[in-house]
């Protein structure tokens, strides 16, 4: 190392230029390029360029808090927290948001909070290249590499990385929701979760789309509808291979696999694999039409059949055939005439194993089978 000594600045870098008036300065910045670390936590492995940064960091382990409040005697582990918390006091807030007005006491409060809307995350684990937006979170997520996931949980084993997060966990089991919503009353596990809801009242949306400009009031949306965009599938089905965009969506298919139908209606007990389905079924029983069309008045009992009618005075046929260019209304009567191209035939009858492109196809034929009369005048499929 070359340490070069100028008259006014006595110590300067030779590698970014950098000047400093005293020698520790110096040593510490220096060591920024060499990157190392000498100090070492014996607890999680974490390691310091100074020693006064690792007896910060061992309060962390200890849980002690040396900083106190003098108007809420709320406790800190370091000094620096504790001048950011008085803060909150003072009221002053001189950093704003452009995009959604919010407020921050605190410049890298405002900084975090702006990589909400450009989704930027700068902070990465160098054990599995995982990005964070917040260096909290990057932090926290170490713990999963240097300690492992020390908390366990005594009902089903779940294991976790912090005692907070398996205090959380618990809540699942007992039901508890300590934080509820004044408004409306609804509980929540998460005081996050709260602060989510709210935004349901209020109609906030801070999180854009930075390609269409669609809005949300959850960044969870917001990432799996960029993937509207992108096409990226990053769930995949352990069993099949197929990805999905969104975890739920892979969550639900894992039950055509196991078969599993949790969900059961209590008039006709028919069951489901999902409980947005029983509620949909439930309606039927109902005779319930709580979806009505603005333009011609019809009623529906599903949302998405009335989103599905209000093509049918548009005209609008988005869905397009790429071998043949035939343009469809729904989604759903494309696939169908996919099958007219492959030749696919995924319904088959049970009793002669006679096969049909279309589910309405195969419930006619099996009026041969069953010699069940209808209205609607018979025929011979094939025979078209």
């Amino acid at each position: 190392m070359k340490m070069q000594i100028n008259k006014e600045t006595n110590f300067l870098c030779n590698v970014c230029g950098k000047s400093f008036s005293d020698k520790s300065s110096f040593l510490y910045h220096y060591k920024t390029h060499t990157n190392e670390k000498p100090y070492s936590c014996n607890i999680c492995k974490k390691s310091f360029y100074r020693k006064s940064d690792l007896k910060e960091h061992s309060l962390i382990h200890t849980k002690e808090k040396p900083y106190s409040c003098e108007i809420c005697f709320q406790g800190f582990c370091h000094k620096r927290s504790l001048y950011s918390h008085l803060l909150t006091h003072s009221k002053e807030s001189p950093y704003s948001c452009d995009k959604c007005n919010k407020t921050f006491s605190q410049k890298r409060y405002f900084n975090e909070h702006c990589r909400n809307h450009t989704c930027e995350k700068p902070y990465s684990c160098d054990v599995c290249n995982k990005t964070f937006s917040q260096k909290y979170h990057l932090n926290r997520h170490y713990l999963i590499h240097t300690v492992g996931k020390l908390y366990s949980c005594d009902t089903c084993g779940k294991k976790c990385s912090q005692k907070s997060n398996l205090n959380e966990h618990y809540r699942t089991h007992t039901g508890e929701k300590p934080f509820s919503c004044e408004i409306c009353g609804e509980g929540f596990i998460q005081k996050s979760r709260l602060y989510s809801h709210y935004r349901s009242h209020t109609g906030e949306k801070p999180y854009s789309c930075d390609i269409c400009g669609k809005k949300f009031s959850l960044k969870t949306p917001l990432n799996e509808h960029r993937r509207t965009h992108t096409n990226e599938k990053p769930y995949s089905c352990d069993v099949c291979s197929k990805t999905f965009s969104q975890k739920t969506h892979l969550n639900r298919h894992h039950q055509t696999h196991t078969g599993e139908k949790p969900y059961s209606c209590d008039v006709c007990c028919k069951v489901f694999s999902q409980k947005n389905r029983l509620s949909d079924h439930a309606l039927t029983h109902t005779t319930e039409n709580p979806y009505s069309c603005e333009v011609c008045g019809k009623g529906f009992t599903y949302k998405s059949s009335l989103t599905q009618h209000y093509l049918t005075h548009t005209n609008e046929k988005s869905h397009s055939c790429d071998i043949c260019g035939k343009k469809c209304l729904h989604k759903s009567n494309l696939k169908k005439h996919y099958r007219t191209h492959s030749g696919e035939k995924p319904y088959v009858c049970e009793i002669c194993s006679k096969k049909y492109s279309d589910k309405r196809y195969l419930i006619k034929h099996y009026r041969n089978h069953t010699n069940e009369k209808t209205e609607t005048k018979s025929y011979d499929i094939d025979s078209k």
